[in-house]
């Protein structure tokens, strides 16, 4: 059963959004990599980091996965990655693998692990789905993925507003965001309900 659920708005405005020193905050990578690993740290070309957090047993992250996979393809060219992060403290690297391969996430995404919510706590996410996007040192952008869901169970057919892919292209363009916060819908990261 879903650990949850309800929508959780943003009590404060980018609270994170200050810079964070290389190698200064520490999340588990998966796959045989280090066991730790700075989330950061991004190959050559890459200028923008998207966190999403998400999770094995939320159902709205769920129903994200066509569009993040869709997302990280049409701006991996204009140097953004996408970074799946798993915050829930109990999920395991092999739920985390066969979650991944459920959803198709392979080659589009990187998965990792933030038990300790070293991550969560610099973003100020909360809810699963929720993104941060991070560039030129500071948070960008957090919040929903689009406004398709106004609340828990309560879906529309198409998205009105597509914020991530709106932030995303404003970011790539060196322009400001327009809207730097919005309110995610979804399931509580575990332990971060306030």
């Amino acid at each position: 059963m879903p650990r949850v659920l309800g929508a959780f708005l943003i009590g404060s405005l980018l609270t994170a959004s200050g810079s964070v020193a290389a190698g200064q905050l520490r999340v588990h990578a998966l796959n045989g990599g280090p066991a730790t690993f700075d989330p950061f740290k991004v190959p050559a070309g890459v200028n923008v980091i998207v966190f999403l957090f998400t999770s094995t047993e939320c159902p709205i992250s769920y129903r994200y996965a066509p569009e993040v996979r869709r997302l990280a393809a049409a701006f991996a060219p204009q140097g953004v990655v996408f970074r799946l992060i798993y915050a829930d403290p109990a999920e395991k690297d092999a739920a985390v693998r066969d979650h991944m391969a459920a959803f198709a996430y392979a080659g589009t995404t990187e998965a990792l692990r933030d038990p300790e919510h070293a991550l969560v706590k610099f973003t100020g996410a909360t809810i699963t789905p929720e993104v941060a996007v991070y560039a030129h040192g500071r948070i960008q952008y957090r919040g929903r993925i689009d406004d398709r869901f106004v609340d828990f169970g309560v879906e529309r057919p198409a998205p009105a507003h597509r914020d991530l892919a709106d932030a995303l292209a404003a970011v790539v363009a060196g322009k400001p965001v327009a809207q730097p916060s919005t309110q995610a819908i979804g399931c509580y990261i575990a332990d971060t309900a306030r």
